[in-house]
C-alpha cells in the first residue's frame, strides 16, 4: 500500500511540476512576445514591472483574475462559462505524452492521442461562439471550426509521413529513430507545411480569422472577462508552447536541446509582426486548393522512395 502512495504521489508532483513549468513558460511568452514585436516597431515594450518588464505578464494576469466576472444577458450559462477551461484543459492535457526528460504516460500510439486532442481542442472556441447571445462571438466560432476542418486532413498527411518512415505511432519511437538521422532533412517539405498549418490551428497570424477585430470585433471571446478570458488566453499560448515542442520532437528529435523550440516560438512571433492577416476566401483556397495537394504530393512521392528501398 505504501509503494502504491509514493507511487501516485510521485506521478502526482511530475504533473504539478509540468502544470507550473508550462504557465511559467507562458508567461515569460507573452513577455518576450511583447518585447521581440516592441523592437520591431521600434518601441520599447513593458519596462515597469520589475526589473527590465519581467513581471509584466504575472502582474497583467493577476488584474484579469481581480477583475468583476460580469454576467452576460442572453447566454447559455453553464456552456458560456464551461468553454474556457475546455479549452485550456484541451491545451494541458497533450502535455502528458510529450517526453521532456521525464514522461508522465507513454503509449504505442502516443502521437494519434495528440492529434485527437489536437483535433478537440477547437470545441472550447466553437461552444464560445455558440453559446454566447453575440451575432461576433457565433460567426467566430464558426470561424475556428472551419478552420480547423480545412487544416486538419493536412497535418494529419503530415503526420502519417512521419509515421511510414519510423514505423511506429508512439513519440518515444520517433525520437530514438531520429539518432542515426534527424527527420527534418528527408523530411523538409513536410516541416515546413507543418509549420503553416500550425499557425493556422493555433489561430495565430496570419491565420487569426477568429479573432478578427477589425471584422468580427474580437470573434469568438468578444463576451469573455476576467478569469475566463484568462483561461481562453492560457489555452492558447500553452498551445503555442506545446506546438514548438511537438515540431522539435517530432523533426529534431535526437537533439535534446531547448533552443529548437525557443526557435520555433520566436519564428510564430516573427510571423505575427510581419505579416498581415489572410481575407478568409484567401484562407479557405490555402487550406484546400495549396495545401491539400502539396501534402498529397510529397506524401506520395515519399512512399514511392520508401517502396523502392525495401
Amino acid at each position: 500500500m505504501k509503494c502504491i502512495f509514493f507511487i501516485r504521489m510521485f506521478i502526482f508532483l511530475k504533473g504539478l511540476i509540468l502544470l507550473v513549468s508550462v504557465l511559467l513558460s507562458v508567461a515569460f511568452l507573452v513577455l518576450i512576445e511583447r518585447k521581440v514585436i516592441a523592437y520591431i516597431q521600434r518601441r520599447r515594450g513593458p519596462v515597469f514591472v520589475g526589473f527590465w518588464g519581467a513581471l509584466q505578464s504575472i502582474a497583467d494576469g493577476l488584474k484579469l483574475i481581480l477583475k468583476t466576472n460580469l454576467s452576460v444577458f442572453g447566454i447559455e450559462k453553464s456552456i458560456y462559462y464551461a468553454s474556457p477551461f475546455i479549452s485550456f484543459f484541451i491545451s494541458l492535457l497533450s502535455w502528458v505524452f510529450i517526453p521532456l526528460g521525464f514522461l508522465l504516460q507513454d503509449s504505442d500510439i502516443s502521437l494519434f492521442f495528440i492529434l485527437a486532442l489536437n483535433s478537440i481542442g477547437v470545441y472550447g472556441i466553437l461552444l464560445a461562439g455558440l453559446s454566447s447571445s453575440s451575432r461576433w462571438a457565433f460567426l467566430g466560432g464558426l470561424r475556428s471550426a472551419a478552420q480547423i476542418i480545412s487544416y486538419e486532413l493536412s497535418l494529419n498527411i503530415c503526420i502519417f509521413s512521419i509515421i511510414l518512415c519510423v514505423g511506429g505511432l508512439s513519440i518515444i519511437k520517433v525520437v530514438s529513430f531520429q539518432e542515426n538521422i534527424l527527420l527534418v532533412f528527408p523530411l523538409l517539405p513536410f516541416i515546413l507545411i507543418s509549420f503553416i498549418i500550425s499557425l493556422a490551428e493555433i489561430n495565430r497570424a496570419p491565420f487569426d480569422l477568429p479573432e478578427a477585430e477589425a471584422e468580427l470585433v474580437a470573434g469568438y471571446n468578444v463576451d469573455y472577462g476576467a478569469i475566463n478570458f484568462t483561461f481562453f488566453f492560457l489555452g492558447e499560448y500553452t498551445h503555442i508552447v506545446l506546438i514548438s515542442f511537438i515540431m522539435a520532437k517530432l523533426f529534431f528529435g535526437s537533439l535534446n536541446t531547448i533552443l529548437i523550440p525557443i526557435f520555433f516560438i520566436f519564428l510564430i512571433i516573427q510571423v505575427r509582426a510581419a505579416l498581415p492577416r489572410y481575407r478568409y476566401d484567401q484562407l479557405m483556397k490555402l487550406g484546400w486548393k495549396e495545401l491539400l495537394l502539396i501534402s498529397f504530393s510529397c506524401m506520395f512521392i515519399l512512399s514511392m522512395i520508401l517502396l523502392s528501398l525495401v
